[in-house]
C-alpha cells in the first residue's frame, strides 16, 4: 500500500510541475508581447536540473534503499498540503505574471495583494516546504537533506536577481520596502 501511494504522489506532483511549466510558457509569450524582458535566466538551468534530481533522488531513496513513512507522517503530509495552498493562491494572485522564470514588465506595479500582502516571496516558501516535506513523508531523509540545502542556495541568488531586476524596472522596492 505504501508503495501505491508513493507513486500516485510523485506521479501528482510530477504532472503538476509539467501542467505548470505550461502555464508558465503560456505567461512568458503574454507578458514578452507586453514588453517583458527575462532576467537572471543564467541560473535558471540549475533549478531545472535540482528539480529533476529531486525526482530522481526521492525515487531512488524510497526504491532502492527501501525506506519507509515516519511514524509522524502526518506531519510532513499535512505541511505539503498547505504548500500546495499557498502555491495555487500565489499563482492566481500574480495572475499572467506568475512564471517559473523571472519576466520583468518595466513600468509595472509590484502586486501586492494574496499572499503578497504579507511577504516577498511566499511562492518560494511553499516550494521549499514542497522539497522538504516529500522526501520526509516517505523517510527519504537524505533527499529531504541535500535537496533543501541545494535549493535554499539556488533560491538566494534567483531571489538576488528577482529583486535586483524588479527594483529597477518596477515600483517593487518602493511597495515590498518594509515586508520581510
Amino acid at each position: 500500500m505504501t508503495l501505491l501511494v508513493f507513486f500516485a504522489l510523485f506521479s501528482f506532483v510530477l504532472a503538476q510541475r509539467v501542467v505548470e511549466l505550461a502555464i508558465a510558457r503560456r505567461n512568458a509569450r503574454r507578458m514578452t508581447a507586453k514588453g517583458a524582458v527575462e532576467v537572471g535566466h543564467a541560473h535558471y538551468r540549475y533549478l531545472v536540473a535540482l528539480h529533476v534530481c529531486f525526482f530522481a533522488a526521492l525515487m531512488t531513496e524510497v526504491l532502492v534503499l527501501g525506506r519507509k513513512p515516519p511514524q509522524w507522517w502526518m506531519a510532513p503530509a499535512a505541511a505539503f498540503l498547505i504548500a500546495q495552498g499557498l502555491r495555487y493562491w500565489c499563482m492566481t494572485s500574480l495572475g499572467h505574471f506568475w512564471n517559473t522564470r523571472i519576466f520583468v514588465l518595466p513600468g509595472a506595479n509590484a502586486i501586492r495583494r494574496g499572499p503578497y500582502r504579507f511577504f516577498r516571496h511566499p511562492n518560494y516558501l511553499a516550494v521549499v516546504t514542497e522539497l522538504l516535506c516529500i522526501p520526509l513523508l516517505f523517510g527519504a531523509w537524505i533527499t529531504a537533506a541535500v535537496i533543501s540545502i541545494v535549493n535554499l542556495y539556488l533560491l538566494s541568488v534567483r531571489i538576488q536577481a528577482e529583486e535586483a531586476a524588479l527594483a529597477e524596472a518596477t515600483d517593487y522596492g518602493e511597495v515590498f520596502r518594509s515586508s520581510p
